[in-house]
């Protein structure tokens, strides 16, 4: 994972490493209210700070392609892995959609 600057009229700069997930890529990633990414992996999903420090995983037996916050407090992290879905619950809430509760 990189991470860039926006300039005000849209242009990037930067691009230093942000993470580097491993085992496997990085394919889907959502970002909860305190600014952590969560990130799919080979082995689950990983959960990073704002700084890029991985802070734990939520380990699956499969490998993950994607996930997203559900629930009614956002606080339900479903897990697209392989030919499954898993779900739980955390004690973190997603972020929400921008435009979301007008």
């Amino acid at each position: 994972m990189r991470v860039f600057d926006v300039g005000a009229d849209g242009t990037l700069n930067g691009g230093d490493i942000f993470h580097k997930i491993a085992p496997g890529y990085c394919d889907g990633m959502k970002v909860d209210e305190d600014g952590n990414v969560w990130s799919s992996a080979a082995d689950g999903v990983h959960c990073l700070s704002p700084q890029g420090r991985l802070l734990g995983k939520v380990r699956v037996p499969y490998r993950v392609s994607n996930l997203t916050w559900g629930g009614v407090h956002r606080n339900r992290l479903f897990i697209a892995a392989s030919q499954r879905v898993f779900s739980i619950f955390l004690n973190r809430r997603g972020a929400p959609l921008p435009g979301a509760g007008r």
